[in-house]
């Protein structure tokens, strides 16, 4: 029961919600938990996903292996499981249908239906919420291209913060970094990195500058880049891409 890709039993138990790892590991000192049917003891490990764990005579419920996932989301399509009023029907999820990918995997946070690029998808919802909640502060990158020239004192009060509506009532975004990218006669791109994810906050911010998005385009998440990925593709994260969220796989 000891195998390579094994996890600690108290921790499948617990990460299960049956109980608390302390109580977990009560289980199996009292010799109330078995593996394929051998009754296990503390220290043992097993694989959620193959083995067949019952604890106190109730088999618990496998767990589908964590799947963690980062895709190109072209424009059109929007971050959702289900949405009625999605343009054309078409929902993130759709893009992953005739893939090897087995598991209910569900993107971490959003992009708007007009903006394209990089999305995370995964079915731990641990992981998810630690990406998602705004105190951890990823930092994303963003490729936005506007049209027209930008000027400095533009670009000097978005790198400062600007005034932007926010949930009813005036929101200052926080300071970020703002390079140009290409500076043309009818258009300039421009290099947003922010650790802030309000709701469509760099079309909002360079709308309260007089700006006008012609594209927008997520390039980063915490250090995890879109690189050669085309749209509507995806590739599973590697082990050094979760690290870099901060994340060890199978950590007992």
């Amino acid at each position: 029961m000891n195998r390579k890709d094994a996890i600690r039993l108290q921790k499948i138990i617990a990460d299960s919600g049956y109980c608390s790892r302390r109580k977990a590991e009560a289980y199996i000192e009292r010799g109330l938990v078995k593996v394929n049917g051998r009754t296990a003891t503390l220290g043992d490990k097993a694989n959620p996903a193959r083995d067949v764990i019952t604890v106190d005579g109730k088999t618990m419920k496998r767990k589908d292996t964590p799947r963690y996932i980062k895709l190109y989301k072209p424009r059109g399509y929007v971050c959702t499981m289900s949405d009625p009023h999605a343009a054309d029907g078409k929902l993130i999820t759709d893009l992953l249908k005739k893939t090897d990918i087995t598991q209910r995997v569900y993107p971490v946070g959003r992009l708007d239906a007009n903006s394209e690029g990089l999305i995370l998808l995964t079915n731990d919802g641990a992981f998810a919420n630690r990406i998602a909640h705004p105190a951890n502060e990823y930092s994303k990158v963003y490729r936005v291209t506007v049209s027209g020239k930008v000027t400095e004192a533009q670009l000097a009060q978005l790198s400062a913060g600007v005034e932007i509506e926010g949930d009813g009532k005036p929101y200052r975004t926080r300071p970020c970094i703002v390079d140009v990218a290409t500076a043309e006669e009818k258009r300039t791109v421009l290099l947003f990195t922010i650790v802030e994810g309000k709701n469509r906050q760099v079309r909002r911010m360079c709308a309260a500058m007089g700006l006008n998005v012609t594209r927008l385009k997520r390039t980063s998440i915490g250090g995890v880049k879109l690189g050669m990925l085309a749209q509507g593709e995806y590739a599973d994260l590697t082990h050094q891409e979760l690290r870099l969220l901060g994340h060890e796989q199978n950590k007992c």
